[in-house]
């Protein structure tokens, strides 16, 4: 079994480049009434739904809320381990396939959507109180429930009323709907949300890999940030239009930001209570709501007499914090805790224009002491008007520190804009001081240049030069595009200032200059100058090309007497 979890493990570090091309094949089917804002469209929808547009069709869900301890992890959590006795380590465990499908999911937003910042513990928050981790993790190898998972009928008794939309084809159900599958979907929100989340050519509501993908994209539909807690309020709420349902999904992900670890699939916890106080499924005689394997109660059928919650105590209200069973105040979350931010070592941002900076930001928040605080969430912003932007053309992100208080941006980008640039990073929902780097573009560069062909540039006084000009500029032996490059006609090689005789060059107008500016390599480093004209004057003149960088090449072009028979010029000298 353990080598079957860690096959399962690796698929998901599958690389993002095949993420992003089934993104893409999908990315039509958004739901009516909604645009990406991501795609340069924008949002005709409001971020918060009407009570009656929502992924589950409001369906009841599961109220068991966390412990208020922080988790703590059993001594191994490999697949088969034994339960661990750690505070709230039950709690935290996810089941291994589960858990995978989560993190999958995150890995491919945040490829595809990075100014979403989707967490996979708000998967896992949701996937808790729609269907307790797919029933405890009750999945086979490739991610499908063992049983399908169906909330109660929307028949309009105590719930909303749909009448069928899918003729049956996900729930069975041809007279109304019922949400389907680990993550409850209705039928008509994943006929446009639904998702290939393991790559079988399938978008299965009841795959817990296409689930929790379509989720990632339910969620972060329009220009939402879920960084935010206006953004992720909305987003929550866009599932259940609940307050109650808001504040349960809030508490299980503050719970697994705080640790979880991995389980084997089929022994995760699973709940009790539901938001309906109607019937959950019984277990088998032999077994106990818990156990591993059992038939965790799904919405719609019978369930056990209530156990108390974890944190409260027997006769306690499941829909308060703590099961109602504590009086003390709430601990502060981390990101109250954080007295500052501060460089994590940082090195030297610097980048030649188009090009990734090799360093990236790195901040620590730290408390009072100075001891690191993990699960903090920075945003780092360019700051002003310029096209310098973190991957994915983004001019904001938000970073999560990890359990030392640390916490690494996405790789800048420069773009065309060359100078000093301010990069700050702020602590999210905390009013702290801010930490600006500065990020320095500089301009494209070539070392050498080199001319295109060896034919000899001549031509006779008062005519044109029938071949054109054409160089290469290179920086380190590579192509350099983009590099701003300069074209004079040169009195002499220890003269670089401008002739005022011989060939040249025409303006807009039509009127001789000697000197052009402002010439771009393209994207394979070459240059075409424009055409080049003599006047009467006759000899051997120089032509100098010069990039930024310093690369210079000289050409030399002979001009000889109407009707003379040229003389071979010097080959091309670079100086």
């Amino acid at each position: 079994m353990a080598a079957l979890f860690g096959k399962r493990l690796r698929r998901s570090a599958m690389t993002t480049a095949v993420a992003a091309a089934a993104v893409a094949a999908l990315s039509a089917s958004q739901a009516p009434g909604l645009t990406d804002t991501q795609n340069g469209r924008q949002s005709t929808a409001d971020a918060t739904p009407s009570p009656g547009d929502s992924a589950t069709g409001n369906s009841p869900y599961y109220t068991d809320l966390p412990p208020l301890n922080s988790p703590t992890a059993p001594p191994s959590t490999g697949p088969g381990s034994p339960a661990g006795t750690g505070t709230g380590v039950n709690e935290a465990g996810i089941p291994a396939t589960v858990l995978d499908a989560y993190k999958k999911a995150e890995a491919e937003l945040a490829a595809t959507k990075p100014g979403c910042n989707l967490p996979w513990q708000l998967l896992a928050a949701i996937g808790k109180v729609e269907s307790g981790q797919a029933r405890g993790g009750n999945v086979d190898a490739n991610g499908t429930t063992l049983k399908p998972i169906l909330g109660p009928v929307l028949d309009g008794n105590g719930f909303a009323r749909i009448t069928d939309t899918d003729n049956g084809a996900y729930d069975g159900d041809t007279t109304h709907d019922r949400a389907v599958g680990p993550m409850q979907f209705i039928p008509s929100t994943w006929e446009w949300s639904g998702r290939d989340g393991n790559g079988d050519g399938k978008k299965d509501p009841n795959n817990i890999y296409d689930a929790a993908l379509a989720a990632g994209h339910y969620l972060c539909r329009g220009d939402r940030d879920l960084s935010q807690s206006g953004g992720l309020h909305a987003a929550i709420l866009s599932y259940n239009h609940s307050q109650e349902y808001l504040n349960t999904v809030l508490r299980w992900l503050e719970f697994y930001r705080k640790g979880t670890h991995e389980v084997p699939d089929g022994t995760g916890v699973q709940p009790g209570g539901r938001s309906d106080d109607g019937p959950s499924s019984s277990p088998s005689p032999s077994s106990s709501p818990n156990s591993p394997g059992t038939t965790s109660p799904s919405p719609g059928t019978s369930k056990p007499p209530k156990s108390p919650k974890p944190g409260g105590s027997p006769g306690s209200d499941p829909s308060k914090p703590g099961g109602g069973g504590s009086t003390s105040p709430a601990p502060p979350t981390p990101t109250e805790t954080v007295a500052r931010i501060e460089d994590a070592g940082t090195g030297t941002l610097a980048a030649t224009a188009g090009d990734a900076f090799a360093e990236r930001v790195a901040v620590r928040t730290e408390n009072a002491a100075g001891k690191g605080v993990g699960t903090v969430k920075v945003k780092l912003t360019v700051v002003g008007d310029t096209d310098l932007t973190f991957s994915g053309g983004f001019k904001s992100v938000t970073v999560v520190t990890d359990s030392t208080g640390k916490a690494t941006a996405p790789p800048l980008r420069a773009g065309e804009d060359t100078g000093e640039f301010t990069v700050r990073a702020t602590v999210v929902d905390r009013k702290l001081p801010g930490l600006d780097y500065t990020a320095t573009v500089s301009a494209r560069q070539a070392d050498a240049l080199t001319r295109v062909g060896d034919t000899e540039l001549t031509c006779e006084a008062g005519g044109q030069f029938a071949d054109p000009v054409q160089v290469r500029a290179t920086y380190k032996g590579d192509a350099a595009d983009g590099v701003a490059t300069t074209a004079t006609l040169i009195k002499s090689k220890d003269d670089a200032t401008e002739n005022d005789k011989g060939p040249y060059f025409k303006d807009a107008d039509g009127k001789a200059i000697r000197t052009l500016k402002g010439l771009k390599t393209d994207g394979d480093g070459r240059l075409q100058l424009p055409r080049i004209y003599a006047d009467d004057a006759t000899g051997t003149f120089l032509l100098r090309v010069g990039t930024t960088g310093g690369a210079t090449l000289t050409i030399e072009l002979k001009v000889t007497a109407a009707g003379a028979t040229a003389t071979p010029s010097a080959s091309p000298s670079a100086t």
